[in-house]
């Protein structure tokens, strides 16, 4: 008889060397591409701070008959003049629109979600089910414009509840009697994206205005002007708040005004207004310092 010189092992089979892939696992994106994202999300956003702080500086300076390109505004100032909007009902508004915006977009679990909660991503989800009411309501708004008088403060609601409900109607759940289409994702994604920087931008002249506005009235707590020529000036305001003295013969810089509130100094230029000043009546003085002017700058008063 033949005898068995060995036995049978079952013997697992080798793994193949690296590392495992899950199919469940979502595959990782390449630094390039994280840094091309932020690259483009950042230039999107110095793009619309630089659009938005042109459109609030030519509102503001434009109270003052003053243009921020001719006074030689850059990018950088532009940009910084943008953050005036970033006052309380804005943020407070951009907030609530993208949470409502999130919750119509979202499938909540009513057993792990409070009854508040659940019952915001249900109200939030009938208006993106019947995003056209919003809209239309929107455009009422805008026709309403032309009529009414009394709603041009208001009149970035109109465009703001027509991007919303655009908005809206991106984020709508698909259904039977709406399937997905990218074509019409696409359509309402650039309308909305219209309809919401009109409504920003006209957030935008409003503030700018409306903040020059609240300056002139309260101008006199400006810098204030003290003019010395050797020579008299033409300084005429139908305002009483400029003042002149003669300051005699011997005296080098003998005329003295006073009076004026300075509203910008650009390239060694002042440009200020007296104490006072009406938008649709005086004027704004451009003065220059040289051998025969001397600017002083004094604080305002209160």
């Amino acid at each position: 008889m033949s005898t068995l010189t060995g036995r049978y092992v079952n013997e697992p089979e080798p793994r193949p060397s690296g590392r495992l892939h899950h199919p469940d696992q979502a595959p990782q994106t390449p630094p390039t591409a994280l840094i091309n994202i932020v690259v483009a999300q950042a230039t999107f956003i110095a793009a619309l701070m630089f659009y938005l702080g042109v459109i609030y500086t030519s509102a503001y300076y434009g109270h003052f008959h003053l243009s921020p390109f001719a006074l030689g505004f850059g990018f950088g100032e532009f940009v910084l003049n943008s953050l005036h909007l970033a006052t309380f009902p804005v943020l407070v508004g951009t907030t609530v629109l993208l949470m409502t915006v999130a919750a119509a977009g979202h499938r909540p679990r009513q057993e792990s979600q409070g009854a508040l909660t659940s019952s915001a991503g249900r109200i939030a989800s009938a208006m993106a089910r019947h995003y056209l009411v919003v809209v239309a309501a929107g455009l009422l708004l805008l026709v309403l414009w032309w009529q009414w008088q009394v709603l041009l403060p208001y009149r970035w609601a109109g465009p703001l509840l027509v991007g919303f409900g655009l908005l809206l109607g991106v984020v709508r759940q698909p259904g039977p009697s709406h399937p997905g289409s990218p074509w019409e994702t696409a359509l309402l994604v650039l309308a909305s994206g219209l309809f919401l920087l009109w409504a920003i931008t006209v957030i935008s002249g409003q503030l700018g205005e409306r903040h020059a506005r609240n300056d002139a009235r309260e101008v006199i707590l400006r810098t204030g002007l003290v003019v010395h020529s050797a020579q008299p000036l033409s300084l005429s305001s139908r305002s009483t708040g400029l003042r002149y003295q003669d300051l005699g013969e011997g005296v080098h810089l003998r005329h003295r005004y006073w009076g004026l509130r300075l509203v910008v100094e650009r390239a060694g230029r002042y440009y200020a207004v007296p104490i006072g000043w009406q938008a649709r009546t005086d004027h704004v003085y451009v003065l220059t310092e040289s051998e025969g002017v001397r600017i002083e700058l004094t604080p305002g008063v209160q």
